[in-house]
């Protein structure tokens, strides 16, 4: 039976979440228990797409890429695909009416990973919207289900938290990026010669952003709300973290949490929510 299989790749995308992302898959947890499978199966995605062009280094990533989009759209046509995560994503998107070009740009900034390249202001922008900030707006139509008013609502603070959180990622990556993957993303930054001074200059627009989210976590469902939260608080406190160190220093190692912080955290923002003081 079908059934069978379909609780297997739903499985498959929540092993890959909890394998890839400890504080997401903490975030997920603290969601309405009917929201948690289609955000692993969203996660499970992104994350498939995200290894193809970061960690296969000893394969065709292009033609694995090229593979991947194939398989997505056929897969969400069909309503099937012998990929566990691929049907687990297929089954959400047309469940939940995700616009299939939210998908094309988000695996458009994949293919960007491919090729080595400077980043303008304008291909960073184009690059954040779709690794980032349309895989927030694929979650916000899973919390707003169906709900086209309250989905354009909150649209705008949706995807300031992906962009917050991806510009996070990447000061954290800074290390990883320029020297095994050749990679910088923030324009008009020499990472040879990078300082203090464009460090503090990329943060102030990081926390703007942060500032902007939060006004969208308080106007979210009950549902989703404490979830999404503690992926906020999180990133706060990584971000936080990364503030206090020097350009140097962030190019020299790879900033973390810990997993007894992240468990502090998760009471702290239940608490938080519990008392409506977010």
């Amino acid at each position: 039976m079908k059934d069978i299989f379909d609780k297997l790749s739903a499985e498959c995308s929540k092993i890959t979440t909890k394998r890839y992302s400890t504080s997401f898959s903490f975030g997920i947890y603290f969601l309405s228990k009917k929201l948690r499978q289609p955000i692993y199966s969203i996660y499970g995605f992104v994350r498939l797409a995200d290894e193809i062009v970061d960690s296969f280094h000893d394969f065709d990533k292009e033609y694995l890429l090229r593979k991947f989009k194939e398989d997505t759209y056929e897969a969400i046509q069909l309503g099937i695909s012998l990929n566990p995560v691929l049907n687990s994503f297929q089954r959400v998107v047309n469940e939940f009416q995700i616009d299939h070009r939210l998908i094309e740009l988000f695996l458009n900034s994949m293919e960007m990973d491919l090729v080595e390249k400077a980043y303008t202001p304008e291909l960073y922008d184009t690059y954040i919207l779709g690794s980032a900030e349309v895989v927030g707006l694929m979650c916000l139509n899973v919390f707003t289900n169906g709900d086209e008013a309250e989905y354009e609502r909150l649209k705008p603070f949706a995807m300031k938290l992906g962009s917050a959180f991806q510009k996070v990622n990447f000061l954290r990556d800074l290390k990883a990026d320029s020297q095994s993957l050749n990679r910088s993303y923030f324009p008009n930054v020499n990472l040879a010669a990078f300082c203090d001074r464009q460090k503090k200059e990329i943060e102030a627009d990081i926390e703007q952003e942060f500032e902007q989210a939060l006004l969208g976590i308080k106007m979210l469902p009950y549902s989703s709300r404490n979830g999404v939260y503690l992926s906020y608080i999180y990133y706060r406190k990584l971000f936080t973290k990364i503030k206090g160190l020097t350009a140097d220093r962030i190019m020299t190692e790879r900033i973390r949490i810990s997993n007894h912080r992240k468990i502090a955290l998760m009471f702290d923002s239940m608490i938080r929510h519990k008392l409506n003081a977010i």
